[in-house]
């Protein structure tokens, strides 16, 4: 859900609320260890974008719809590809307004067998309206999804490949696609794969979850949101303290608007789990959600960030 129940009405239009009051959140210092260790994989940004454009080819990645089944299968087939075959579809289905609708999580895992586990979460489904457009008739069409949705999912497939290639060694990393993120238009018929996956998880509880939703701005800028800083503040200075030690500019360590986004299903049930977002992001919910307005440089950053805080773990 984007933000807490007193505002879940307002925010059902806007998405999130005011910025947190209160001053900036120092940036943590590097800790030897971080500054001991270099770039743990080769993110190959270009191959990231590629992916964040061949979903958009798909067509809206709605359930019940062409375009989502077909996004779904080579999903799947990637990750399969990636992981070796440890990928699967975790299926399910919900009635909404008397109308049965088809959806799936895909689940990933490298390095199942290690004690200590850490999600790596995004999702991969459309808004079936643009509620954001002006015109009436635009708000009526499904909208591409290039950041809202795509880009989260671009750079978890490029990790798997490459964190496959060159895992963890004593961390086991769970990926996981959420369905369903973006039905609504309300905010009762949205995170419903998160929801799903919080009460039936495909995967043992991860030590801590990271959810990536909207990061492929050509301008990304991501704050610490304060709905995570106040589950799991010492998992985000993981992340920003990543961020600082490989100089990755685009995590702006200081409060942004509070989101109700999958994260806080996650968090509902218990886990720790953060969302690292930018929804400062003009084309949110229209037709202009095109791979126009992303970046490779955004993936490439966001994606050096997670793979240095996971090969980080004891």
């Amino acid at each position: 859900m984007r933000g807490l129940l007193p505002i879940a009405l307002a925010l059902s239009l806007s998405g999130c609320t005011q910025p947190s009051s209160g001053q900036p959140a120092p940036s943590p210092s590097p800790t030897p260890e971080e500054q001991k260790v270099t770039s743990p994989i080769v993110f190959d940004s270009a191959r990231a974008f590629s992916d964040l454009k061949k979903q958009v080819d798909f067509g809206p990645r709605v359930p019940n719809t062409p375009g989502h089944s077909a996004c779904r299968d080579w999903l799947l087939s990637e990750l399969k590809a990636a992981t070796g075959g440890k990928a699967s579809r975790q299926d399910f289905s919900l009635t909404l307004d008397s109308k049965k609708l088809s959806m799936s999580n895909l689940v990933a895992q490298i390095n199942p067998g290690a004690k200590k586990q850490v999600l790596l979460c995004a999702h991969w489904d459309t808004r079936p309206s643009a509620d954001q457009e002006i015109d009436d008739a635009k708000r009526k069409k499904p909208i591409p999804g290039a950041n809202d949705g795509a880009s989260g999912v671009a750079v978890l497939l490029e990790l798997a490949r490459q964190l496959s290639k060159n895992p963890p060694k004593n961390t086991g990393v769970q990926f996981v696609l959420f369905d369903g993120e973006d039905y609504g238009p309300s905010i009762q018929r949205m995170f419903l794969g998160a929801a799903h996956y919080a009460r039936h998880p495909a995967l043992p509880k991860p030590d801590y979850a990271i959810l990536i939703d909207m990061i492929g701005d050509k301008e990304l800028q991501i704050p610490r949101e304060p709905n995570s800083e106040r589950m799991a503040p010492e998992v985000l200075d993981k992340i920003f303290g990543a961020a600082k030690s490989l100089g990755v500019t685009q995590f702006v360590s200081q409060p942004g608007p509070e989101i109700m986004d999958d994260h806080l299903s996650l968090q509902a049930v218990g886990w720790k789990a953060v969302d690292l977002i930018d929804f400062d992001y003009g084309p949110w919910h229209t037709l202009d959600d095109t791979p126009e307005q992303c970046s490779p440089e955004s993936l490439k950053a966001v994606g050096d960030v997670l793979a240095r805080v996971v090969h980080n773990e004891k």
